[in-house]
């Protein structure tokens, strides 16, 4: 996210596109094989435009060594401490060109590829895992297509599943909110056996973690697709939302501000609906946000 707040781009490598239809139908017709459902989502979100990019592509598509990922023409590489991301794509549904890079720097040392391993568990079996490798980090994003330069605060994690998302989970929200002493990641999980997971922790810039004190969810408004927006807060605060950037039948990310620990903060937001997900009329509409290649 820009230093302004009038831009941010968000990047997603997926190896097994937990979104896609067709990676679910191969699911239901059985001995389905991740590689085959790849995609580097590359969304912007400008002053004058926003843009998305989901393109799935089979595994001869995808090369990986340690350090890299190239998913077709869009590749992720480490080079010292430094992230570097380069992507050309095609928009959907309207067809145009997405190109350009992001350097990717972390602010201070965090949990890494130790952290990412280990990773926190989101439900009792521990089949699906979440990991802040970055919490805290800057970000140089230079675009060709469209033309767009702009720095500002990001942030990386991954997250990895042995399973279908909506077999273990009914919904989730999640959240980084930048503060003007670090970070507050939160993930409020809804399991499909009934129980809620809240995990909510705090890194500041030297690279010291701590859990946070007890939050809340605080109504954020429910988007026009009537999906249920809550950011995991302080007790009897007020958030507010200040940007719509997705807004899909199962899934918003928004921009919003709220407190944690009595601190004001800057929040980046999604929430999510595996019950809307799964029904047949959003795996109907998927199609038409993403493109895919033989």
């Amino acid at each position: 996210m820009s230093d302004d707040r009038r831009c941010a781009i968000t990047i997603i490598a997926l190896l097994g596109s937990v979104f896609s239809p067709y990676y679910a139908r191969a699911r239901a017709r059985g001995g389905a094989d991740p590689l085959m459902h790849c995609s580097m989502n590359v969304a912007l979100y400008g002053p004058r435009a926003d843009r998305w990019a989901l393109t799935e592509r089979p595994r001869d598509a995808v090369f990986r060594s340690p350090r890299s990922l190239a998913i077709g023409p869009s590749q992720m590489e480490w080079s010292g401490g430094e992230l570097r991301v380069d992507f050309d794509e095609i928009t959907a549904p309207l067809p145009t060109r997405l190109r350009g890079a992001v350097r990717l720097r972390a602010g201070a040392p965090g949990p890494g590829a130790r952290g990412a391993r280990a990773g926190v568990a989101l439900d009792r079996e521990g089949r699906h895992r979440w990991a802040p490798i970055a919490p805290i980090a800057r970000a140089e994003v230079e675009l060709t297509h469209p033309s767009l330069r702009f720095t500002g605060s990001a942030y990386l994690d991954t997250n990895a599943g042995d399973e279908p998302l909506d077999r273990a989970f009914e919904s989730w929200t999640w959240s980084r909110a930048l503060g003007a002493d670090g970070v507050a990641l939160t993930y409020d999980v809804r399991r499909r056996d009934g129980t809620r997971l809240l995990v909510g922790r705090a890194f500041d810039a030297d690279g010291g973690a701590r859990e946070l004190p007890p939050l809340t969810p605080r109504p954020l408004g429910g988007t026009r697709w009537g999906v249920e927006r809550t950011i995991a807060a302080d007790l009897g605060s007020s958030p507010r939302l200040l940007r719509t950037y997705e807004d899909t039948p199962f899934y918003a990310r928004s921009l919003a501000a709220a407190t944690f620990a009595g601190r004001p903060a800057t929040v980046v937001h999604e929430a999510l609906s595996l019950d809307r997900f799964v029904s047949p009329w959003v795996q109907f509409l998927l199609p038409f946000r993403m493109r895919r290649e033989p």
